[in-house]
């Protein structure tokens, strides 16, 4: 079943994410990957490539020219990624972020005694599928 995406305003979900509007000379950066990302244009068009993404913030942190956002997306195949950029702004805009994602996995055997699990209702900071959107 698709879901109808809304006509784009012309922003990023980065944008939506941060909060703040993008530079149109941002640099987007995954270290995971290795990759940078140049301009507000691409950003959207590498954005573009993933319609059946939904997402959703838990909490924004801004310090100063810096911004910190806790989230979590599903790319469609219902597993939850808990992520955290990083934005480094000028004149209220962001000129660069780092993005870091945690691929789901599962406690491993060894550790189950030594931990207790992350209390994560859905709705909280880390929200569950239901209610991630499309943006």
């Amino acid at each position: 079943m698709a879901t109808e995406m809304p006509e784009s305003n012309g922003s990023t979900r980065l944008a939506y994410i941060l909060g703040v509007p993008l530079d149109d000379d941002v640099v987007r950066q995954w270290p995971q990957m290795g990759e940078v990302v140049r301009t507000n244009r691409r950003v959207a068009e590498v954005e573009g490539n993933f319609p059946e993404l939904t997402l959703e913030v838990g909490r924004r942190h801004r310090l100063g020219d810096v911004v910190v956002v806790e989230w979590t997306c599903n790319y469609g195949d219902g597993r939850l990624y808990r992520n955290v950029s990083i934005g480094e702004l000028r004149d209220g805009k962001a000129v660069r972020v780092t993005d870091y994602w945690g691929e789901p996995t599962e406690t491993p055997q060894w550790r189950v005694p030594l931990t207790a699990r992350l209390d994560m209702p859905p709705d909280g900071i880390w929200k569950d599928a239901e209610h991630l959107r499309h943006y």
